[in-house]
């Protein structure tokens, strides 16, 4: 009788330390899933910090070309000039506006935000290649 309760009192406490085993490895996966939760947040922060860098050293290329095919359409005569600043304004208008969107972008998900950096980037290569054949013509 005393053997069958030392036996049963064993496999009770063996049964209890995998359970608080199972318990401690549980708590070491949610840990360990957690911090590579973090990371990843922490390199897509990252990503859309350098990409809103990246972008703002583009809108500002953009504005210099502007300002400089400004200067160089003056001398141009007043309908030729006239027909240039309205383009150019269209374009500024637009550079602008990418700039804003830029600036309004809340960082709400990684899928949403390749979404909104492949749209950002076709539009921005428009307005660049837009930007690039206006001046490209005046020189013909």
């Amino acid at each position: 009788m005393l053997a069958t309760f030392v036996m049963a009192t064993g496999i009770l406490l063996a049964g209890c330390n995998t359970s608080a085993q199972n318990v401690e490895k549980a708590q070491e996966d949610v840990e360990a899933a957690n911090k590579k939760l973090e990371e990843a947040n922490e390199a897509y922060l990252a990503d859309v910090e350098n990409y809103r860098r990246e972008t703002a050293e583009k809108i500002a290329a953009n504005d210099q070309s502007i300002v400089e095919f400004n200067t160089r359409i003056e001398n141009e005569k007043a309908d030729i000039k006239a027909d240039y600043k309205k383009k150019i304004a269209e374009l500024e208008q637009k550079n602008t506006d990418m700039k804003k969107t830029m600036d309004d972008y809340k960082a709400d998900g990684k899928e949403q935000w390749e979404n909104f950096k492949n749209d950002f980037n076709r539009n921005m290569d428009q307005l660049g290649q837009a930007l690039k054949d206006l001046t490209s013509n005046d020189k013909n």
